[in-house]
């Protein structure tokens, strides 16, 4: 296991950010600052968010494991690769394939961040994107609710802001994001009011802005006022929350397979030289990070299987996307590979 870097939070300093979070705007961050997060509609027009939710299931299809999209009976999860919480790849160089860094480099993606930040100088995260096909076909996955923070306690004030670019629907009875609306805004208080002791086994490096909830937080947050809330947003909509908001992942009852891809922009200004510097190695070796664009810069690393009681190498596992990304100033920029 990497060695924690907790002790780094409580020396990490920031350029000061110019955001006000209590500032009337007249559009979208009136939402965002009242309740936490905010659908922004239409950053993508309908058919290029299907053309890219057609590409992301090429990819699927392209382990060669049975997978069809248009044969049902193909959906199961033996056909496909390893992920994470049903349908989260973090391996495989998913987060670099040219039709991820295409949404990334999108200007209406990449506006309200813009505007968010009061910057057009940004770094995005190399997160990756998401497939989880319906339990209603596939079977049940572990569906229990894992309440959390992405941003650790130690960290104060408004420092990240994640966001999902919606290529499939996410109505009320499809996959989606579950929030506890206007959580965010308590986040010192609660962390104030309920220290964190004891052992932290989560805190590792990759996961040090990562902090997971009990059911009696979450009754703490409702005797605030707060409510749990499933946020529904059509094809071509983007969803920023911020990260201290209390959020998870819920599994729809529909037959439809979510298809998402997470990005997080932040401004450049914000990352030191040393970490621009493993950012541009990470993203020369196509590595999957963590959901923070300009600090806590942790591969995911490569995908492993056990043989005979023994961690190798997954055979399915690629060391550079199936289809690369075109490196343009502005791509290479957001990377980090070059600076502002």
């Amino acid at each position: 296991m990497a060695p924690s870097r907790v002790d780094a939070i409580h020396t990490a300093t920031y350029s000061s950010s110019k955001v006000q979070e209590r500032v009337q705007t007249g559009d979208w961050r009136d939402d965002f600052f009242r309740d936490g997060f905010a659908v922004i509609k239409n950053v993508l027009p309908k058919d290029r968010a299907q053309q890219y939710r057609s590409d992301s299931l090429t990819w699927l299809e392209s382990f060669g494991l049975g997978f069809d999209r248009n044969d049902k009976s193909t959906w199961k999860k033996e056909n496909l690769p390893q992920n994470w919480k049903g349908g989260m790849y973090l391996h495989f160089s998913a987060a670099h394939e040219k039709y991820m860094w295409d949404i990334r480099c999108e200007p209406g993606v990449i506006k309200p961040f813009s505007e968010l930040w009061e910057t057009d100088e940004l770094v995005v995260s190399f997160d990756t994107v998401n497939i989880t096909l319906p339990q209603s076909i596939v079977g049940a996955y572990d569906s229990s609710p894992w309440p959390h923070v992405d941003q650790a306690p130690e960290r104060r004030g408004l420092r990240c802001v994640q966001g999902i670019v919606n290529l499939s629907n996410s109505g009320p009875d499809d996959g989606g994001l579950v929030v506890m609306r206007k959580s965010s805004s308590l986040f010192n208080q609660f962390f104030d009011e309920n220290p964190v002791t004891g052992p932290t086994p989560w805190r590792t490096a990759k996961h040090e802005d990562f902090h997971p909830f009990q059911q009696k937080d979450l009754d703490w947050y409702r005797a605030q006022g707060c409510e749990l809330m499933k946020v529904c947003a059509e094809p071509g909509d983007l969803i920023l929350w911020d990260s201290r908001q209390m959020h998870w992942a819920q599994f729809g009852e529909s037959d439809l397979i979510r298809t998402i891809a997470y990005v997080t922009y932040t401004p450049a200004a914000w990352m030191s030289e040393e970490d621009r510097l493993s950012k541009k190695e990470l993203f020369e070796h196509y590595e999957t990070t963590t959901h923070w664009p300009h600090t806590n810069l942790f591969s995911h690393g490569k995908a492993m299987v056990t043989v005979d009681g023994v961690e190798t190498p997954d055979p399915l596992e690629r060391d550079e996307p199936i289809t690369k990304p075109i490196k343009t100033e502005k791509l290479l920029k957001l990377a980090g590979a070059l600076p502002y």
